[in-house]
């Protein structure tokens, strides 16, 4: 059974974060209980895994509300969303055993909705659910991992129609919390830091994370090691061949799908991106049009990030996918090998760096009883001793800070920290 299912939230509480979030989801539903609803409709918005349709059903649990669901499966006509949706919205329920559940809400799920126009090119199925939202009798939640996908063209009216509610990333140590009680229930023993690299590396996508530990059970016991290498070549072929399909596209449609289809962050994306594209892009003129379309997509980026408003992202992508892709003037055959993105590689090497740093000064302030800065205003002096294997044994180095400290000489210095440790430990038995 998959875990994300097995593990799912029954109540709202037993949802990972966004506790403003759920706090204006709950007060959503107690207005429809009450029969004075603040919006007829509530759109649930943000990154895939971050428990929005786990809240939606949660909800309906706590309240007792029956489910009528839409999903991305589903033929999204606008004949359907009248027959099922609208259907739900106006009449009464009866019950599996016939019972009449006329004062049960029945609570109306749109998963996906902002994929309303991926099948068939209806494009009255938006139109069908604004007319149902102004007609309903229950309770109506749309889910979105695109507001602006949703929201564009003729889907405005859906904003002042609709409270709107975004779900954020999940934070890291609820992620590792879970994962916990998940490995005890199964009986798997895993390491601390194993649990905080699948949470560091699902980006705060529980439902990612849950998946990532559960392919690791094949065994009991789980290690960071196993973690490291987890999906990484698949994840990395996988945006690869996404940068081909992008780049070589003839058309904006095409780009767009498969930047969407990756589910990178156009923060990130743009990096591949801009590694890439002078390697695919080998005539000047489409190289110049196209990074005229990749700076109009770094701007709406950076107004992004300052004003805090991630509806902003899908121009971005659009721009840094759809743009480039119809900037040049002609099609590219032939072989192109990809590189990963310079700029990360140097900012992981950085962060790194930065990370062993400060667990080194951490080590020396706590052995000489000053604060972590004085401490590392002493690491030059820190880094001639170290070659001592006495200090090194004191401060208790490990390899990898004795590397970063002394280099090459940190195998030779590290055997001799062990014979110290040894001899230090047979004393004090001795004595």
């Amino acid at each position: 059974m998959n875990w994300t299912e097995k593990y799912r939230p029954k109540s709202l509480k037993e949802v990972l974060g966004n506790k403003k979030a759920k706090e204006a989801l709950l007060q959503w539903a107690k207005k429809w209980e009450e029969g004075k609803p603040i919006k007829k409709a509530v759109i649930l918005y943000g990154k895939a895994g971050v428990g929005k349709t786990s809240s939606a059903y949660a909800l309906a649990n706590d309240f007792g509300w029956e489910i009528i669901e839409l999903n991305a499966s589903d033929e999204r006509n606008k004949d359907i969303i009248r027959r099922v949706a609208l259907t739900g919205a106006i009449h009464a329920s009866i019950g599996f055993d016939g019972t009449f559940l006329s004062k049960k809400k029945k609570l109306i799920i749109l998963d996906e909705a902002d994929n309303l126009y991926e099948k068939g090119g209806d494009y009255g199925g938006k139109r069908a659910i604004i007319e149902t939202i102004k007609q309903t009798m229950q309770p109506i939640i749309l889910i979105a991992n695109d507001y602006y996908a949703l929201t564009k063209g003729s889907g405005q009216e859906l904003r002042n129609l609709c409270m709107q509610i975004e779900f954020k990333p999940v934070g890291k140590h609820e992620i590792v919390s879970l994962l916990r009680k998940i490995c005890r229930a199964e009986g798997i023993e895993a390491s601390e830091e194993a649990l905080y690299a699948i949470a560091m590396r699902s980006n705060g996508d529980v439902r990612s994370a849950i998946n990532d530990l559960q392919s690791l059970a094949y065994t009991k016991k789980i290690n960071v090691n196993m973690v490291k290498f987890i999906g990484y070549r698949d994840r990395e072929k996988e945006i690869f061949m996404g940068l081909h399909e992008i780049l070589r596209a003839k058309d904006m449609r095409t780009a767009i799908r498969t930047a969407y289809r990756l589910d990178e962050s156009p923060d990130s994306l743009i990096l591949w991106i801009d590694e890439n594209m002078p390697h695919e892009y080998i005539n000047a003129h489409d190289l110049h049009n196209a990074y005229e379309f990749l700076s109009r997509a770094d701007v709406f980026l950076g107004r992004t990030w300052r004003r805090q408003y991630y509806g902003l992202w899908s121009y971005a992508l659009e721009l840094m996918t759809g743009g480039v892709a119809v900037a040049k003037r002609r099609s590219y055959t032939g072989f192109t090998k990809y590189s990963f993105p310079n700029w990360l590689r140097i900012m992981a090497a950085s962060k790194q760096s930065r990370a062993i740093k400060e667990e080194i000064a951490a080590k020396v302030g706590r052995v000489m009883h000053c604060s972590r800065r004085k401490a590392m205003e002493m690491l030059p002096y820190i880094k001639k001793m170290a070659e001592h294997a006495e200090i090194a044994a004191k401060f208790n180095f490990s390899q990898q800070e004795l590397q970063f400290l002394i280099g090459e000489k940190a195998v030779e210095v590290m055997e001799e920290k062990k014979k110290v440790r040894k001899t230090a430990r047979q004393q004090k038995t001795l004595f």
